[in-house]
């Protein structure tokens, strides 16, 4: 199949019908209301469903009817949005439903603004709901891997029955790019014997986050737990970028901020400068044991993020103790340039920028 030059939020929307999804749900939001916008037209064309809801609040309990019903369905917001879904998403998770989430981050916190951020990691990979759940959580760089991701997704959901969330940020979803769909588009979802669809000559389905009696929903927990240790064995997903080398820095970067981290790694690594970059495909489950095995060897790393650093914290978790780890980020919707990064990365190597791990922190509040 031909590439096609298209805006990341429309490509989202098409690999989510590529992915044979037919239900979406949603309410607008900016920077991710062109892919409604796309879908409202392009639904009815494959007999598929659009519902524009009065609130992300109603968004959410129709997602969780949809999955329960047996169909492949999925939402697509921003940060407040996705604020507002965080109590249906936990009784998603505890319900064990497949559904595809799409996050186009802005800036926070509250309403902040419409441009790109990346400060809601802690709120994807950490749980913005309550209870112990997981969701796994896929960061694309390129619109490409945007759509790839999106498909991905729906296979992963169906594979765990639980919820995904593709995790990008304003500039994912408005910039344009060449794409590339999958020669044959995903028709009919497998079945699913799970799903609430009548009786039909099988067992009564029962689909239900609510347990009252502490066994069943101790049960239930553990049931979970089992599939998160599943994803963290079988589902990490991360790029090495000249990290497989022994390395004076290693940048550690997600989403777009890893393509604008590559940019200022070649011109340093032109220039001699021994430098690398680990990119986290999957943020959850995080690939903790290729950065404490890229780290090792480092003699420092820089984590660059589009926060006040919240995937800093990770890195720290996992990288060896003993290597100093560093920061550097931008908000408000701050684009940093790659000469801002390399600039970064220049006081690391003299000595002049100051460790920013947890640890660092507390050290230099005392």
């Amino acid at each position: 199949m031909a590439k096609k030059l298209m805006k990341g939020n429309e490509a989202i929307g098409e690999a989510a019908v590529q992915a044979g999804c037919r239900h979406y749900f949603a309410y607008p939001i900016t920077p991710q209301t062109e892919v409604a916008e796309y879908l409202v037209r392009r639904m009815p064309e494959v007999d598929g469903v659009f519902l524009q809801a009065e609130s992300e609040v109603a968004a959410s309990n129709m997602l969780f009817g949809a999955s329960a019903a047996g169909v492949r369905t999925f939402t697509s917001s921003s940060s407040p949005g996705i604020s507002l879904m965080a109590e249906s998403i936990s009784y998603i998770a505890g319900a064990q439903l497949p559904v595809v989430y799409v996050n186009i981050m802005r800036g926070g916190p509250g309403l902040g603004g419409i441009l790109p951020a990346q400060s809601d990691y802690f709120q994807a990979t950490k749980g913005g709901g309550h209870g112990d759940y997981h969701l796994l959580v896929l960061a694309p760089s390129t619109v490409q891997e945007a759509v790839d991701h999106v498909i991905l997704a729906f296979e992963l959901a169906e594979k765990y029955r639980n919820p995904v969330m593709v995790l990008g940020d304003g500039m994912i979803g408005q910039m344009m790019e060449p794409v590339q769909f999958p020669a044959e588009a995903v028709t009919e979802p497998p079945d699913r014997p799970w799903a609430t669809v009548g009786m039909k000559n099988r067992p009564q389905n029962l689909i239900r986050s609510l347990f009252l009696n502490a066994d069943e929903l101790e049960a239930n927990n553990l049931e979970l737990r089992a599939k998160y240790d599943l994803m963290e064995r079988d589902e990490v997903r991360f790029e090495f970028y000249h990290a497989d080398e022994e390395m004076d820095v290693m940048v550690v970067a997600y989403g777009t901020m890893a393509r604008i981290a590559k940019t200022a790694i070649d011109a340093l690594r032109a220039d001699g400068v021994k430098v690398g970059l680990v990119r986290p495909i999957s943020l959850y489950p995080f690939p903790k044991r290729a950065v404490r095995e890229a780290a090792g060897r480092a003699k420092a790393v820089l984590v660059v993020e589009l926060s006040t650093g919240q995937m800093v914290e990770d890195v720290e978790w996992a990288a060896p103790e003993g290597v100093p780890i560093h920061f550097f980020g931008k908000v408000g919707g701050n684009i940093p340039p790659p000469e801002d990064i390399s600039e970064e990365i220049s006081k690391v190597l003299g000595g002049k920028a100051t460790p920013r791990g947890l640890y660092g922190r507390v050290e230099e509040a005392s």
